[in-house]
């Protein structure tokens, strides 16, 4: 499949910002890994590295929102869809040598602090993430509260995990993280797939 000049920059600078970060990310040598010209980028974004970095967030955002949409509908049981979807982060993970972790998280710690584009993107990430839990789980009879918070949970931990599972170079800190917010969910009792 023929992909353009603007989504192989977008793909490329998303899978760099993943391993590299935003700053050990340059305009240039995004340019050069997705076979296009300097003047191209700026074409497609005049805003620059920051325009083509918060393309890439959206792309990675959208990515990882698939992964973990199709994993929580592969369960009917939320606590098992949340313990599968950790599973498969864990092997995704370890299958990349350790270096295709969450697609936001370097580039969020890099910009901590600062009202950008880059971290508003971010946070739309998070929050996207968020609801697709929190959507399964209302859909598995959850209230609205706990469903909120658990959701809020589920990927807090799973961001923390990813990061402790490259650090360590080894699958247990997701697997750990979904065994414990598996456990978590089905403390809430009651709450039946529908």
């Amino acid at each position: 499949m023929q992909t353009s000049t603007r989504d192989r920059i977008i793909v490329t600078a998303a899978r760099l910002l993943q391993r590299q970060g935003y700053v050990g990310t340059g305009i240039k040598q995004i340019a050069q890994e997705a076979q296009a010209t300097l003047g191209s980028v700026y074409h497609f974004f005049p805003g620059g590295k920051e325009a083509v970095a918060v393309a890439a967030i959206g792309h990675g955002t959208r990515e990882f929102a698939t992964l973990l949409q199709e994993s929580l509908d592969h369960e009917e049981d939320a606590a098992m869809a949340v313990e599968a979807c950790a599973g498969r982060l864990a092997t995704e993970l370890s299958a990349s040598g350790w270096t295709d972790g969450c697609p936001v998280t370097a580039a969020a710690l890099e910009t901590l602090g600062t009202d950008s584009e880059i971290q508003r993107a971010c946070a739309d990430a998070l929050r996207d993430w968020e609801q697709l839990v929190h959507d399964k789980l209302l859909r598995c009879g959850f209230s609205a509260a706990d469903a909120r918070e658990l959701a809020s949970t589920v990927i807090s931990t799973l961001e923390g995990a990813e990061v402790t599972a490259q650090v360590m170079r080894s699958e247990e800190p997701l697997r750990t993280a979904g065994r414990q917010l598996a456990r978590l969910v089905r403390s809430y009792g009651g709450a039946q797939p529908q």
